[in-house]
């Protein structure tokens, strides 16, 4: 069912339905739903023409409400409902969403023939373009002359191939002194959904150009972090003016930039906000002007160092008397102005015969710095640093420090770098630990300088217990705090790159075993039995560390029921036979290693399941008196078989809004089958209040689970009496409600506490029954009412379902009568619809109609209908030229039958229709939106 805002729903091949809605308006999609149990509801949604997922996923609920839908919106929407029996059920509508931008006009010169004056005698194209949906029809105008292809030789208007349906592109051949005018451009989707024709303006002169641009900044823009950088765009041409805008080509603009007259500010600029600005100039005519700037961000950072040769690899060791190089790199921005010193033992190292400081060709290895010292001797022990920095300052520098030492190896070797090493410490691999504890993995290392250690999984790929796949520690220990049993396995300890040699990385493993008491299945579950039965209870080991030595023990409460230990099974058994009421209870096993317990826990109990509300009980609803009304409860009971035969059910109601319960017992007489439909009336309900109903059945245990529900008050056709009537006697007027979409609303009244000022000569006098106290509805026409104004009354909806002796071709007939009182000289018309859940208005028809002064007294119509699905009563009042037009109503009713002596009330009019006539149509339309929408 769709209700909101919807232009047009249609049957499509196949039985797809199409939902026309226009961009910004509500959505509502209400999906009906039979089956018993209640079944289940969730709407989902494939993409339309976007691919965008459907808001939150799903929505699970009978009704879709889109509140201002929007274009990526549109597409296929499910309605899905399952109840756990057979197939789900699903039936699918296609949204289909109108919309129409404003369009744009732009203006290109003829190629091959660009010079300085090109709008001088030279072929001009105004090209027409905007969004929509469905696809727009264009047309031009000069002035106020509408422009069509032939209509001028100078003109030519045409759809280029490759936009086929989105563009209009208009030709001006060798401009002539006319053709400087102003052209305008409509779009038009022809007033679909009510979306106006949209229009754009241009204005070509023999002044109008392209936009030019200039930038007022050098290129590229070198700044240090924290200053404030200005950019100045200006336009140097260009008609009609252009408008200035900026880009930034890794994305959007910084969130602190501000934007002003061409003029872009970043304040307190930043390393992430580098990269190349672009302003543009566009005014449509042409291509847009662009010039760019670079704006770069001084920036150290990243420094390392290495040695050559690696003392560590193969023979190849440092010794006195040879060459050594270090190398240092630093990354910089901008590369050019980075600088490099050496310092040896804080003081400022120059390069020299043997000590030689040279800086790497930059394209084979940027921003690094080496120094080589030659013939290696003793009195070269000491701090080397190496010192990067920007030339100009204000950029903090970095320095890298390497120490020579010398070490206790040979004398004519020397080793002012140890080389990293990493060793397990004895007795910490394998490591096993309880579940829950904490425990520490460690690995020695050794070197210098000291490396940092990085941690992984060895045995699978698995992230580190922090969620990361690596992690860092500087000492050599991995703590893990309230170990898992998903924690144990191979943990790797490795020293990190970059540790000052051109080594393989050192590594060593550790395994890691977490003890844990035995999981098992099932952890609860419950037992539903009724005396005198067998109950069998089995709980089963799924893993378990260590595995060996498990034992069982069967409880009930704390009692002691059975023990033993496992051999070569895996689970354990326990059964009550000829189960008394002492026997109910939480049994519970526990299967034991040395670690500590896994339980299953069994809860037997005699509690009945709850009864489950049938919800498509035909015409559950029924009104004896004005103020209160029936209802039929019907229900079936869930495995009624598994306990002791339910006795009674206690059914609990309660006002919606209110605390207290009233409660009541319904006796049950013989065992209740499985899907056996149980029905209870409630009597006495006040009308038009909603109600909480609870039902709880009761066995020889006592209370079972109990299922509730809301009824609610819709106006019935009354199963018993076979009708409704409403006299407005009492507010709220039988649910009757104005419709929001009229000029003006109907409006109840008596004639005793009617307005001294009251309009004469028109009205009735008192209720239909001739009583002054009485009440009635009627239209009031004095002013600011005007000739034509519209005033709608709904009913409420009348909940009919066909019964199975009547088909589509032989619906169910009613009999719809009402009081009129049509009295005054400028009496309008009078209309009575029958409108069908589905049926828009102007769908649906009048079926009964009736124009000018009648007298005052009052008159009864009578028509017989003949709905095939849930509908309203709509009386519609148009006012008449003058005040004296006032339109009532009373009485109104509906009863199941043809009517049995309809008055003679043909619809008068321009469209006289007898009510026979339109039957027909109305039968194929009903069909039609009857099969869409079960």
């Amino acid at each position: 069912m769709h209700s909101g805002h919807a232009c047009n729903v249609e049957e499509e091949r196949y039985s797809e339905r199409v939902y026309t809605i226009r961009e910004g308006e509500m959505l509502e999609l209400t999906c009906l739903v039979t089956g018993h149990p209640r079944p289940q509801i969730r709407w989902t949604k494939t993409a339309g023409s976007v691919s965008d997922r459907f808001q939150d996923s799903s929505v699970f609920n009978e009704t879709l409400h889109i509140a201002k839908i929007q274009r990526h919106q549109g597409g296929r929407y499910y309605c899905k409902a399952e109840n756990g029996l057979g197939s789900p059920a699903i039936k699918s509508i296609r949204v289909d969403v109108y919309y129409l931008d404003e369009p744009v006009v732009t203006v290109h010169q003829s190629i091959g023939e660009a010079k300085e004056q090109f709008y001088y005698e030279r072929t001009v194209f105004l090209r027409c373009i905007a969004n929509s949906n469905p696809p727009i029809r264009y047309s031009w105008f000069r002035g106020r002359d509408v422009l069509s292809q032939g209509s001028d030789k100078g003109v030519e208007i045409y759809e280029p191939f490759f936009t086929q349906g989105e563009t209009k592109i208009l030709k001006l051949k060798n401009l002539r002194p006319k053709d400087y005018a102003n052209y305008s451009c409509i779009a038009s989707v022809r007033n679909v959904c009510g979306i106006a024709d949209r229009r754009v303006v241009f204005r070509l002169t023999n002044k109008t150009a392209p936009a030019s641009i200039k930038l007022l900044v050098e290129d590229p823009i070198v700044v240090n972090p924290g200053q404030t950088v200005s950019l100045v765009c200006i336009t140097t041409g260009g008609e009609p003016t252009p408008s200035l805008n900026w880009t930034l080509s890794s994305g959007s603009l910084p969130e602190k930039s501000l934007m002003k007259d061409g003029t872009l500010t970043l304040p307190a600029i930043a390393s992430e906000d580098a990269g190349i600005y672009s302003c543009i100039a566009s005014n449509n005519v042409g291509n847009p002007a662009k010039k760019s700037t670079t704006i770069i961000v001084r920036a150290l950072k990243k420094g390392r160092f290495w040695i050559t040769p690696d003392p560590y690899h193969n023979d190849d060791n440092i010794q006195i008397g040879r060459e050594v190089k270090i190398s240092c790199q630093v990354e910089a921005t901008p590369p050019e102005e980075l600088q490099f010193s050496w310092l040896k033992n804080g003081r400022p190292l120059r390069s020299s015969e043997r000590m030689v400081i040279t800086q790497t060709d930059p394209d084979i290895s940027p921003g690094t710095t080496n120094l080589d010292i030659i013939d290696l001797k003793f009195t070269d022990f000491g701090t080397y640093t190496c010192v990067a920095a920007l030339r100009g300052g204000a950029i903090p520098e970095i320095s890298i420090d390497v120490n020579i030492s010398s070490t206790t190896v040979p004398p004519l070797f020397f080793s002012f770098l140890v080389p990293p090493n990493l060793t397990v410490p004895r007795g910490k691999s394998p490591m096993a630990v309880r579940e829950g504890d904490t425990v520490e993995l460690e690995c020695l290392v050794s070197g210098k300088p000291k490396p940092i250690i990085l941690w992984s999984r060895a045995d699978k790929e698995a992230p580190m217990p922090d969620g990361s796949m690596q992690t860092e520690t500087y000492d050599g220990v991995l703590r893990i705090v309230n170990v898992s049993r998903e924690m144990s396995g191979s943990y790797r300890c490795q020293t990190s790159q970059y540790n000052g040699f051109n080594v393989k990385p050192r590594e060593a493993v550790i395994e890691l075993i977490v003890r844990y008491p035995p999981a098992v299945e099932p952890v609860w579950q419950e037992v539903r039995q009724g005396l005198g039965r067998t109950v069998s209870m089995n709980c089963r080991v799924l893993r378990a560390h260590p595995s060996r030595v498990l034992r069982y023990e069967w409880r009930l409460g704390s009692r002691l029921l059975h023990a033993g230990t496992f051999d070569s099974r895996d689970d354990t058994d326990y059964t009550v036979r000829n189960l008394a009421r002492e026997g109910y209870g939480e049994y519970t096993c526990d299967i034991i290693n040395e670690v500590g317990p896994g339980r299953c826990t069994f809860l037997v109990t005699g509690k009945a399941y709850p009864p489950e509300f049938y919800y498509d009980t035909y015409n559950p609803l029924w009104q004896n008196r004005p103020r209160v009304y029936g209802y039929k409860l019907q229900w079936t009971q869930m495995n009624p078989n598994a306990v002791d035969r339910i006795m009674v059910y206690r059914l609990g109601i309660r006002q919606t809004g209110k605390q207290r319960w009233w409660e009541q017992e319904i006796q049950v007489e013989g065992n209740i089958q499985k899907g056996e439909l149980i029905t209870h009336n409630l009597t006495e309900l006040i009308r038009p209040e909603a109600y909480v109903v609870r039902l709880t059945p009761i066995t020889r245990f006592g209370e079972g689970d109990s299922s509730t529900r809301v009824v609610t008050y819709s106006v019935p056709i009354n199963p018993h009496l076979r009708e409704f009537h409403c006299s407005f006697e009492e507010d709220p007027v039988c649910m009757f409600t104005q419709d929001k979409n009229d000029d003006f609303d109907w409006t109840r009244h008596s004639a005793a506490t009617r307005d001294t000022k009251y309009t004469p000569n028109t009205g009735p006098s008192g209720d239909r029954s001739g009583s002054k106290q009485g009440f009635y509805m009627y239209i009031e026409t004095s002013r600011p009412r005007k000739e034509g104004d519209t005033a709608r009354l709904l009913s409420p909806t009348f909940n009919v379902a066909l019964k199975s002796s009547y088909s589509i071709s032989s619906p169910p007939a009613y009999c719809f009568s009402f009081y009129f009182h049509m009295f005054g000289k400028h009496i309008g018309t009078l209309n009575a619809f029958v409108k069908q859940k589905g049926q828009s208005t102007s769908e649906a028809g009048p079926v009964w109609s009736l124009s000018g002064n009648q007298g005052d007294r009052w008159r009864q119509a009578k028509i017989s209908i003949h709905p095939t699905a849930s509908f309203q009563v709509m009386f519609e009042g148009i006012r008449g030229p003058g005040i004296e037009g006032d339109i009532a109503i009373d009485d109104v009713t509906l009863e199941e039958g043809e009517c049995p002596d309809p008055p003679s009330n043909p619809i008068r009019g321009a469209a006289a229709h007898s009510v026979s006539s339109i039957w027909p149509l109305s039968v194929t339309l009903f069909y039609t939106v009857f099969i869409g929408l079960r």
